[in-house]
């Protein structure tokens, strides 16, 4: 089998710094193909895939979120070919499980992260690669299964459209599909990191009235504003009662995106009576929180746990690049540094110390 060398961001094991290496890609096979990335975002679920939060096989090509160009298509792929700007689907459903074909609800699929598992690569040992979230976007090019890609809708630039596929579809779904923001309500988001950003953005889309940001680190005031917050508060023990203040008794929803229990707690409290909380963030398991049955029943609060934004990419992406074309969503702003590969450790270490938006990974591309 032909195999191509391509430079790749490698987890070697869990918990090991990132290796930025040669890989050897194969030729795409049955319903594969293979994309030439133009950029890659950097997002808190590679970490926690690097740190064990969540379930990888290793050694493993991180990366989820990215875009690119089709360079080779395999046996059985219609739907795609060479020369198509596509936008990487980490979360592809299979449309024939319990959540898919009888519920609805193809963001929770059985069947999504198959692909995690069957090695689409060799280190230059030999050894065997697994694709990070199904599509292993940190390297300048990947092997995917078909239904990870999505075509790339008119009017926006391909390497901003790498967000697309994590970051603004979960901040758009947590919003519109999952809180179900209401013109005029209030919205408090925790966690002011890439999904934070595009949450707020969601918001203001929405026409939400009063946008209350909250993050630990008080430099991503500017950020937050420019991505749509009316109001920015730094995280304390008193953050629940400033949000109620600021909002005449407490935000009608609270969308939470740090992962941290205590952010989910803060996210409870500050709520109005009947007001909802969405949990986006991704925390491990054991941490932990607690509601009494007391305040359950008397606050009447909904809390719902919100995965890829309740979204269906295929429905929501078009949706998204509209807003883009009609400068109602500002990909840019939730981009705080532009990266090469060998950045992405450094990238890491911004996350795990609370700094910055999003790092987009972007390639060099060849001439036409």
């Amino acid at each position: 089998m032909v195999r191509k060398q391509v430079r790749a961001a490698v987890l070697p094991a869990v918990g090991a710094p990132l290796e930025i290496t040669g890989i050897e890609l194969p030729e795409p096979g049955e319903g594969q193909v293979r994309v030439r990335l133009a950029a890659a975002g950097v997002c808190h679920s590679d970490l926690s895939l690097s740190n064990g939060t969540l379930r990888q096989p290793v050694p493993a090509v991180l990366g989820h979120e990215g875009a690119g160009t089709v360079v080779a298509v395999g046996p059985g792929v219609t739907g795609t070919a060479p020369g198509d700007h596509v936008v990487l689907n980490w979360a592809p459903s299979c449309g024939t499980c319990d959540y898919c074909a009888r519920l609805g609800e193809p963001w929770l699929c059985s069947n999504a992260q198959a692909a995690t598992t069957v090695p689409h690569a060799r280190t230059a040992a030999g050894d065997d690669l697994y694709p990070g979230l199904s599509v292993a976007a940190f390297a300048e090019e990947t092997v995917v299964p078909a239904g990870a890609v999505l075509p790339l809708p008119d009017g926006v630039p391909l390497a901003d459209a790498a967000l697309l596929g994590c970051a603004a579809l979960t901040g758009h779904g947590a919003v519109h599909h999952n809180a179900r923001v209401r013109e005029g309500e209030s919205v408090a988001v925790l966690g002011i990191g890439g999904v934070g950003l595009a949450t707020l953005q969601a918001a203001r889309i929405a026409g939400a009235g009063r946008i209350v940001a909250v993050d630990v680190t008080a430099e991503k005031e500017e950020l937050a504003r420019a991505a749509g917050a009316t109001d920015f508060v730094a995280a304390s023990d008193t953050t629940a009662k400033d949000i109620r203040r600021l909002t005449g008794g407490g935000a009608d929803v609270a969308v939470e995106c740090a992962g941290r229990a205590a952010a989910i707690r803060t996210a409870w409290d500050c709520t109005r009576r009947g007001g909802r909380v969405t949990v986006v963030g991704i925390g491990r398991k054991d941490d932990t929180f607690s509601l009494s049955a007391l305040e359950v029943f008397h606050f009447a609060r909904t809390l719902s746990g919100c995965v890829y934004g309740d979204c269906e990419p295929a429905r929501d992406l078009p949706v998204l690049a509209e807003h883009v074309r009609a400068g109602r969503l500002d990909l840019n702003t939730l981009v705080t540094r532009r990266i090469g590969l060998e950045d992405i450790p450094a990238a890491f270490e911004e996350m795990n110390a609370g700094r910055g938006g999003r790092s987009l990974v972007v390639f060099d591309q060849p001439s036409a």
